[in-house]
């Protein structure tokens, strides 16, 4: 079936796409996820909803069933650490009967780091194997055990990259396995190095990847140094330099540091957006979604 989300018409169209993340609270109050989705704006093409990011939360699934009820397009995520394979097509079903059209495939932080150490991780199949479950579902009409999928099934898959990670051959196999298995869409980790997300780019752009997939860059905007250090510390993903700290912690307090992490995603957006191959900006708000209007505006996006 043709996927008719708003996602898949700006990568069809060779838009400059913009999207922006939500992550959705410890609780099951829907007002909470509408007030915060809605005060993002109407810029975003799509809004990613976090599965279990920082630990236990309001489901993806539901979150972005009450983003699809508020007219704005959710891309869900699944993370293959909680759930099986059966689970796992159970909650893409079930995505697709309410009428979400987009997600994206992850492995997922391991619980130790989620608050969650007493936890059984399942790791049943790794992101590729989900996006490559997607598009059988999608062009096949079949699960992966071979049987068939009762009606329509039409859902546009996505996947994330690391352009900090080294080596670089090793990088871009495991994007190009990504975007052979049937990944349309591109999100990378946060950008804080111009130099190292540009020589990324440019191998993925040599190896013919940039042709085949939509590549968006992550955006984070940083509260403080305090949140910087402390994200740099815990995950491996966020490669913050320390320049960029000592300059946020020169910015005085904190909400002159904030204003200041605003400053520092503009003038990356700005050093990044023309380059080739790059199809878009993925503002990561990290919980902060009231910040995506400002950062957008500060930028000129």
């Amino acid at each position: 079936m043709k996927i008719d989300s708003k996602l898949a018409g700006k990568i069809a169209g060779r838009d400059f796409i913009i999207t922006a993340e939500y992550l959705p609270p410890a609780g099951a109050d829907g007002t909470v996820v509408e007030r915060a989705v809605r005060g993002m704006g109407d810029r975003p093409t799509a809004v990613n909803v976090a599965d279990n990011h920082f630990g236990i939360a309001l489901s993806s699934l539901a979150a972005s069933a009450t983003l699809a009820r508020c007219g704005i397009e959710p891309v869900l995520q699944i993370v293959t650490r909680d759930r099986n394979r059966v689970a796992i097509q159970s909650d893409l079903l079930g995505a697709a009967c309410l009428g979400i059209k987009n997600v994206l495939c992850l492995s997922g932080y391991h619980q130790t780091l989620v608050g969650s150490a007493e936890s059984a991780n399942v790791y049943d199949i790794d992101s590729i194997q989900l996006v490559a479950a997607v598009r059988r579902m999608n062009d096949e009409g079949v699960f992966l055990n071979g049987t068939a999928v009762a009606g329509g099934f039409a859902m546009l898959p996505g996947a994330t990259a690391n352009p900090n990670l080294r080596p670089l051959e090793l990088n871009i196999l495991r994007l190009a396995k990504k975007v052979e298995a049937g990944a349309a869409f591109i999100q990378t980790q946060a950008v804080f190095s111009v130099e190292s997300f540009g020589e990324w780019l440019a191998a993925a752009r040599d190896a013919g990847i940039t042709d085949k997939t939509a590549v968006l860059a992550g955006i984070l905007p940083l509260s403080d140094a305090e949140e910087a250090k402390r994200l740099r510390d815990t995950f491996t993903d966020y490669r913050i330099p320390e320049i960029l700290i000592d300059r946020l912690k020169g910015a005085g307090g904190r909400e002159a540091q904030r204003k200041e992490g605003l400053v520092i995603c503009s003038e990356i957006i700005s050093q990044i957006r023309t380059m080739k191959g790059l199809r878009g900006i993925h503002i990561l708000s990290g919980g902060k979604e009231a910040v995506v209007p400002e950062l957008l505006s500060k930028s000129g996006l």
